[in-house]
């Protein structure tokens, strides 16, 4: 079995906002990377449909040190689910309109490399996911 991550997240906004979100360099700048890290909006390569590349390269806001993350995009469904290949990793994301202008983004991560497992690593996506959701209550 491989290990899975399944993070959840309710968002004031409508699943065309949050989609778009986490598809356009312009709002991934403000929240892409965990705290402690920026994602200058040139470091953010979108190319958006099926085997179109989604890359980013966070920077180190103590001492400049660069992660890029490259994946290629396998699914493209605006606005309901997006879907990437990093590596052997797969993640999914799924946009469900609640019907209230509340919009729920479900990611899923399937063939999670070790590294991704520990709880530090755990810690700094799930502030990744807190970033995004100050930034989404904002333009709400």
């Amino acid at each position: 079995m491989t290990p899975e991550l399944t993070f959840r997240r309710v968002h004031r906004g409508s699943p065309e906002l949050l989609f778009d979100c986490m598809t356009r360099p312009e709002h991934l700048t403000h929240f892409w990377g965990p705290e402690g890290t920026t994602t200058p909006i040139a470091n953010i390569v979108v190319d958006l449909r099926p085997g179109g590349v989604f890359e980013t390269t966070m920077v180190n806001d103590a001492d400049g040190g660069t992660y890029t993350m490259r994946a290629v995009y396998a699914e493209v469904s605006r606005p309901d689910r997006l879907v990437w290949l990093d590596g052997g990793m797969r993640t999914t994301i799924t946009f469900a309109d609640l019907g209230d202008g509340h919009t729920e983004v479900v990611t899923e991560q399937s063939n999670v490399p070790a590294a991704y497992l520990s709880p530090q690593a755990q810690a700094g996506f799930v502030t990744s996911l807190d970033r995004c959701a100050k930034y989404v209550a904002g333009l709400a």
